[in-house]
């Protein structure tokens, strides 16, 4: 895809009022970025890194952003690329864990959560919350950009890299598997407990 430059300002030159206006509505998309960096990653510091390098491409490549598309749509793009692109680091260089640290710390730190994920589970009914978790990360990408994020089939395709057939389709599925699943879990607690 090309861009048109969204001003005459080449890299490297001093930003004007224009660059302030952009990063200001850049900003403005923050939380919907962090709560899908968070969706992605699963991880607060992760999501946190993720969100940082995804501003920072952003800011850098403010030139080629063509004015009068999707901003959201266009950060949403970045974010995914470079969560792509750190997976794909990740894979080649994996990280030694040492597991007995892992149950020792997972053992100490209980059941408290993260501020981010109180909010985040506040602001989503407990059983929506947990079967959009359990979702596949395809189907659970897609339902949220769709849903949740509210970008269009056309972006989504743009975002996640895939044709828009497959939007359509993971969607589709992701919302019966959604719905298959809250069924399930509202049947399951409305059934009597039988004591013996």
């Amino acid at each position: 895809m090309v861009f048109r430059r969204r001003s005459g300002r080449a890299p490297g030159e001093p930003p004007g009022e224009e660059d302030a206006q952009f990063a200001q509505e850049a900003l403005s998309h923050l939380d919907s970025l962090y709560g899908t960096a968070l969706r992605l990653t699963r991880r607060t510091q992760d999501a946190e890194d993720l969100v940082q390098d995804t501003y920072l491409k952003a800011f850098r490549s403010a030139y080629q952003f063509e004015r009068g598309t999707n901003l959201k749509a266009w950060l949403f793009t970045i974010l995914h690329n470079t969560y792509r692109n750190m997976r794909r680091h990740d894979v080649r260089s994996p990280v030694d864990v040492d597991s007995e640290a892992v149950d020792r710390a997972a053992d100490g730190a209980g059941d408290r959560d993260t501020p981010e994920q109180l909010l985040s589970r506040a602001t989503l009914d407990a059983d929506l919350q947990a079967a959009l978790d359990a979702l596949p990360d395809a189907f659970r990408q897609a339902v949220w950009l769709r849903d949740v994020e509210e970008l269009s089939y056309a972006e989504i395709a743009r975002v996640l890299d895939v044709p828009i057939g497959t939007v359509m389709s993971r969607i589709s599925r992701g919302r019966r598997a959604l719905f298959e699943r809250l069924q399930a879990r509202r049947a399951d607690a409305a059934r009597p407990v039988v004591s013996r």
